[in-house]
């Protein structure tokens, strides 16, 4: 269930026992033991996700949950699923009658637990699969219980440039990320029956910084980047003029765009996200996952100081 949150950011709640991935095809990870499942974390340059096996927490009357046996009701566990490829992971093609899969399987478990037991954990595996094979792994409606997934890429790069979006020769240029495009925050649970209180896991994306090459052959110069405040989402202090403001990532453009293809500076732009997780300030607060860049292009018009507008 996906819930709209503060700033228009995504949202989302859960658990957990945690395998954290670095951006690569091949994830180093990390387990921690908390909450009341499993959750192999993945990141990389496109976005960042999270593949969980879930348990099931008190639901507030003192009752304990039933055990994984219990809820299969005589039905086999089925250990393995698996799942698209997520964006961003590159691979070579899959042999002839074959296809890429991620593949999740929850070993050590204890089917006599209510979470899958303290050594239950998750693997995962990139693997090229036929029918057959694919087949191996069944998901049949009694185990969606057991699974649940959020997968978001980063929010496209929306540069903000004050005091005017087309900046004047010699005039400093502001430049800045809109809070949504900055920020992403990603909650993971199923319904409130699943929810472990005081064990939620947050996932969140935040930009850290933001090399900017302006195009005008000066070379590239690198902004500390963080989220904006609501109530001056420019960061940008309209009582001041150009040359008073206290944020840092600007510059001067010594000529006018006029000279360049479409009249346009050819902005480049290389934003770093830094992908963490919380499950409470008792486990040491956000845990860095790790970091990606993300390029993008902008175009931008740089006019003369005589001009109007903007």
């Amino acid at each position: 269930m996906h819930n709209r949150v503060g700033r228009a950011l995504l949202a989302l709640s859960a658990v957990l026992a945690l395998l954290v991935a670095v951006p690569a095809t091949t994830a180093t990870a990390e387990t921690i033991v908390t909450g009341n499942s499993v959750c192999s974390m993945y990141m990389n340059s496109v976005g960042f996700g999270s593949y969980c096996s879930s348990g099931k927490a008190y639901v507030g009357d003192g009752t304990p949950p039933p055990t994984w046996k219990e809820r299969l009701n005589g039905q086999p566990f089925v250990p393995c699923r698996n799942f698209p490829i997520p964006d961003g992971i590159r691979l070579p093609k899959a042999p002839e009658g074959k296809k890429w899969v991620l593949r999740v399987t929850i070993t050590d478990y204890d089917l006599n637990s209510y979470n899958g037991g303290k050594n239950a954990h998750l693997e995962r595996a990139y693997m090229p699969v036929d029918a057959a094979e694919e087949a191996q792994c069944p998901f049949p409606d009694y185990m969606r219980q057991f699974w649940y997934e959020f997968q978001t890429n980063y929010p496209d790069p929306a540069l903000q440039i004050m005091p005017t979006y087309t900046p004047r020769v010699n005039i400093p240029a502001y430049f800045t990320l809109t809070p949504t495009s900055s920020e992403i925050y990603k909650i993971d649970g199923t319904t409130s029956s699943y929810f472990s209180p005081g064990r939620n896991l947050t996932m969140r994306g935040m930009v850290t910084q933001m090399t900017i090459d302006p195009g005008d052959g000066t070379g590239e110069f690198t902004c500390m980047a963080g989220t904006t405040p609501l109530d001056n989402p420019t960061g940008y202090d309209e009582t001041k003029d150009p040359f008073h403001q206290i944020n840092p990532c600007f510059h001067k453009y010594a000529k006018s765009s006029a000279s360049q293809p479409d009249g346009m500076y050819t902005v480049k732009l290389t934003i770093t996200w830094d992908v963490s997780y919380w499950i409470g300030k008792d486990h040491g607060g956000w845990q860095s996952i790790g970091q990606a860049d993300v390029h993008a292009v902008q175009r931008l018009p740089v006019q003369e100081v005589e001009a109007i507008g903007g």
